[in-house]
């Protein structure tokens, strides 16, 4: 006998030429069981196959919750005087439970479910409250940690899970924190200063304007976060495990500008330091200098506050070409819409470069 366990609410009942290699999908007769209006619960269920026949046995769990509109119409029937097996059969019940709701609403003229069913709460509200305000001050804490905290301060022992739930009621949630530089007062003054000073251009101001940027890639790994399709239980696996060497693996430095109709080609610098002199002879020049051309007098040209961008030669290369440099306050990389074009070429850069074969011999 070959047991398959199961957790659907419908079911089929197969008999005819159903094998154990095909299952259910060859059978040639097919009933199907459905328990979708029924107020019950499938425990668990299986199929035992043998032979040719295929057997369904299904459990109903002995615990069956009625809402407050088929309590009513039980209630309705009974009084009209239908019986009580009836009842059973039409809506798929236990005597029980029947018995059980008439002989409350003949007591007490209610139908509601009495307070205090159900299992108890594992903490109480002051706990849930000190749950929250060491989660709001300690944002970094585990659920596990928290627990430990709740035990050494109440003497109540809950698990991780019920940590979470608690928090959850509170609406607070686990993520992935935000990232960003170091911030001084000053740099934020200065960032909001520029926001404001910016918020109302137009489209067509903004057309104008060239972003600038370098970025270092890995050609073998990149740090940006990626994902893998893998079954449960295969992480450590070869084929599922990505390589990464975080002190070498031959890394590029490229460089990009973007606009609102438009793109530069992508630079790679050769190998050595990008200094003022390359960054004037091998972008400026070649590309800058066109799209001031091709723009007009409006132009501007957005890059940071990197050294090679504010050296001398680079000042008296744009000024010559009459190319005026957006204000840029510092430390403000995620003010730059063409972070997002590194973030895609990254993602791109690890999708292109499989995960290790596992070696066959």
């Amino acid at each position: 006998m070959q047991i398959l366990y199961v957790k659907y609410v419908s079911v089929h009942v197969c008999v005819g030429g159903a094998s154990r290699e095909t299952g259910l999908k060859s059978a040639r007769k097919v009933r199907r069981i459905s328990f979708a209006s029924t107020p019950r619960r499938i425990s668990w269920c299986y199929f035992a196959a043998i032979g040719n026949i295929q057997i369904v046995t299904v459990k109903m769990s002995n615990h069956q919750r009625l809402d407050d509109g088929m309590r009513w119409r039980i209630v309705g029937r009974l009084e009209a005087g239908q019986s009580q097996v009836q009842i059973c059969r039409e809506f798929n019940l236990t005597p029980s439970v029947v018995c059980n709701l008439w002989k409350q609403f003949q007591d007490t003229g209610s139908i509601e479910r009495k307070p205090g069913q159900g299992r108890s709460r594992a903490t109480t509200a002051t706990e849930d409250r000190y749950l929250y305000i060491i989660a709001r001050r300690n944002r970094g804490a585990t659920a596990s940690q928290f627990s430990r905290d709740l035990y050494a301060a109440t003497g109540t022992r809950v698990s991780r899970g019920t940590v979470s739930k608690r928090l959850h009621e509170t609406g607070l949630f686990a993520r992935r924190p935000a990232v960003c530089v170091p911030l001084t007062s000053t740099n934020r003054r200065v960032r909001l200063a520029w926001c404001r000073e910016h918020r109302d251009w137009s489209m067509n101001q903004w057309a104008t304007v060239l972003f600038t940027d370098e970025s270092r890639f890995s050609v073998n790994t990149d740090f940006r976060l990626t994902f893998i399709w893998r079954e449960p239980g295969t992480r450590c696996l070869p084929s599922n495990v990505r390589e990464i060497d975080h002190y070498g693996g031959g890394g590029l430095m490229v460089w990009a500008g973007i606009l609102s109709d438009g793109r530069t080609p992508l630079h790679v610098f050769e190998r050595g330091t990008v200094t003022g002199v390359r960054y004037r002879d091998e972008i400026l020049e070649p590309y800058v200098r066109l799209f001031r051309g091709a723009v007009g007098p409006e132009f501007i040209l957005m890059d940071d506050n990197a050294r090679l961008h504010r050296a001398l030669l680079v000042d008296e290369f744009l000024e010559s070409e009459d190319i005026r440099r957006m204000d840029w306050p510092a430390r403000s990389p995620d003010l730059n819409p063409i972070e997002h074009v590194w973030n895609v070429l990254g993602r791109a850069i690890a999708t292109r470069n499989p995960l290790r074969e596992p070696s066959r011999k």
